[in-house]
C-alpha cells in the first residue's frame, strides 16, 4: 500500500509505533505531488528537501528517545494566509509576492509543537475571496475544487497531504471540502485562534481544517484548539478531547434536525432528490424542523458585516494597489465603504437572537442536517460556487462539517452538512462519525448515497 493513502491519525500511529518512518511518508507524499500536482496546481510554495528535512529531523529526534506529540512525523498542508516563519506567505495576492514572515502564525506553531511536518503552501483565493487561483477539482479538472481554500481541500482529496487546515469567512472551508469530496470542518467561532493570519473579519474568520475521515479532522482541531492572548475572540479553556470523544459512541441514537434554510432555493435538483433519499434512508432519526422568518436576513447580515470589516482591514491595500486587486475584491470593498455604521452595528447584534432562537433546535436534536453546497462543483473555472449554504452558519459563529456521503451521476462529491450548537464541537464530531458509521452499516441506496472514491487521475 502506497504510504500516502494512508490517514492522518493512521500515519501517525505508524511512526510513533515504528512501522514507518516520517521520511517515508513525506517522501510518498512528495512523489504523489509529483504525479498529481501538474494537472491540479493545488501548491502555492513547496520546497521539497525542506521538507525532509523536517522529516529526518521528526526521525532523528525519535531515535533518541524524545517525546512525541500527536502529529509526530505527520506532513500537513497549510492554506497560504497563515504566516509561516520558513516559507512564504502571499495571501494569493500579486501585492504580497515574496513576502515571507518572521514568525509562524499561531496555528502552524501549534501543529509544529504537536510534531507535524509543515509539508508546504496551499493556494488560495486573491485574499481569502471570490478570485479564483490555479487549482482544479482533483475529480474532474475542468470544474471548480471551491474556494477560498482551494489548495487544502484539492491536496487532501488527491491523496498529497493527509491533512490540511484553512479559513472560512463564508463558505471557504465547507465548500471546498464538499467539492472535493472530503471532511472539512469548521469549528465554533474563536476555537482556533487566528494570530498570525490574513485578517478579514474578526467577526467572521475561522480557521478549519481538511481531512479523509471525522477522527483526522477531530485529531487536528484538538491540537489547534485553545486560547491565544492575541486573538481576542479565544478564551482559556481546558483542552477538549476531540478524538476520543468523536470516537466514542453517543449515549443514544442522535436525532438530526433537516432544516430548508434560506440558502434551499438555491438547491440543485440533483441535491434535492439526494437529500430525499438520505432522509428515507435515516427515518426515524431525522424530523424535518423550520425556523422563523428571522433568519431570512441572516445572508444579508453577513455580507454587511463582512464587507464593513474586510474594507477596513484591506483598506492600505486598496488605496495603495488599487489597480492589482481583482474586479470583484474592488468592488467589495468600494461597497463596504458606504454602509451606514447603524446597519453594520445591527448586522453585528443580530447573530445573538438568532443562535438564541436556536436553542430550541438543539434542545431536541443533536445536529441540523443541511446541504454543504447547491450541488456539485460547478463546471469552470471562473468561480468557487456558492456559498450560500454556509453562510448562515458562518454567521452564527455555530460549528460546521461536511461529510463526503454524496455524489452526482457524474461521479462528483457532495457534501452532508452537519451544524451543532455553538461551544458543542466535540459532541457534533461525534455525532458525525455516528452518521458515516450508521449509513456504512445500512443498506446502500441508489449512487447519491455512495461517498465518492478518493481522487487519483
Amino acid at each position: 500500500m502506497s504510504l500516502c493513502t494512508l490517514s492522518l491519525t493512521e500515519a501517525a500511529a505508524g511512526i510513533r509505533d515504528g512501522r514507518l518512518t516520517s521520511a517515508e511518508l513525506v517522501g510518498d507524499c512528495l512523489k504523489r505531488v509529483d504525479e498529481a500536482d501538474r494537472d491540479i496546481e493545488a501548491w502555492a510554495f513547496l520546497d521539497r528537501e525542506h521538507a525532509l528535512r523536517q522529516a529526518q529531523a521528526a526521525d532523528d529526534h525519535r531515535s533518541q528517545g524524545k517525546s512525541l506529540g500527536p502529529l509526530h512525523g505527520v506532513p500537513v498542508a497549510i492554506k497560504d494566509i497563515f504566516d509561516t516563519r520558513d516559507m512564504p506567505t502571499e495571501f494569493g495576492s500579486k501585492l504580497w509576492a515574496g513576502r515571507t514572515p518572521r514568525h509562524d502564525a499561531a496555528a502552524v506553531a501549534q501543529l509544529r509543537a504537536a510534531g507535524a511536518v509543515i509539508l508546504g503552501k496551499t493556494v488560495t483565493t486573491e485574499y481569502a475571496y471570490f478570485n479564483p487561483g490555479k487549482t482544479r477539482n482533483p475529480h474532474n479538472r475542468d470544474h471548480t475544487p471551491g474556494g477560498s481554500s482551494s489548495g487544502s481541500a484539492a491536496a487532501v482529496a488527491a491523496l498529497m497531504v493527509p491533512g490540511a487546515i484553512g479559513s472560512q469567512t463564508n463558505g471557504s472551508v465547507i465548500r471546498p471540502a464538499a467539492f472535493c469530496g472530503v471532511v472539512g470542518f469548521k469549528p465554533t467561532h474563536g476555537l482556533i485562534p487566528r494570530s498570525g493570519a490574513l485578517l478579514l473579519s474578526r467577526a467572521l474568520d475561522h480557521v478549519g481544517v481538511f481531512a479523509r475521515s471525522v477522527a483526522d479532522a477531530a485529531l487536528l482541531a484538538e491540537m489547534l484548539a485553545g486560547f491565544d492572548e492575541e486573538d481576542p475572540d479565544t478564551r482559556p479553556l481546558a483542552r477538549q478531547p476531540f478524538a476520543d470523544v468523536a470516537a466514542s459512541e453517543p449515549p443514544l441514537p442522535p436525532r438530526f434536525a433537516f432544516i430548508r434554510t434560506p440558502a434551499w432555493t438555491y438547491a440543485e435538483q440533483v441535491t434535492a432528490e439526494a437529500f430525499a433519499e438520505l432522509i428515507g434512508v435515516l427515518g426515524e432519526h431525522v424530523s424535518e424542523v423550520e425556523i422563523g422568518q428571522g433568519f431570512d436576513r441572516a445572508i444579508e447580515m453577513h455580507r454587511t458585516i463582512m464587507e464593513v470589516e474586510m474594507a477596513h482591514n484591506l483598506h492600505r491595500d486598496f488605496e495603495q494597489g488599487g489597480d492589482a486587486l481583482s474586479p470583484v475584491l474592488r468592488a467589495l470593498i468600494e461597497r463596504g465603504r458606504k454602509v451606514p455604521a447603524v446597519e453594520y452595528t445591527r448586522a453585528l447584534a443580530g447573530s445573538a437572537s438568532l443562535n438564541q432562537a436556536l436553542d430550541g433546535v438543539f434542545d431536541e436534536y443533536d445536529a441540523i442536517l443541511t446541504p454543504a453546497a447547491p450541488g456539485p462543483a460547478p463546471r469552470g473555472l471562473d468561480s468557487t460556487g456558492n456559498p450560500a449554504f454556509c453562510t448562515l452558519w458562518t454567521y452564527l459563529g455555530t460549528p460546521a462539517v461536511t461529510l463526503p456521503l454524496l455524489s452526482s451521476e457524474e461521479g462528483l462529491p457532495m457534501g452532508v452538512q452537519l451544524v451543532g450548537r455553538r461551544g458543542n464541537d466535540a459532541r457534533l464530531l461525534r455525532t458525525a462519525s455516528w452518521l458515516v458509521g450508521h449509513l456504512a452499516r445500512g443498506k446502500r441506496g441508489r449512487s447519491g448515497a455512495a461517498a465518492p472514491a478518493p481522487a487519483r487521475r
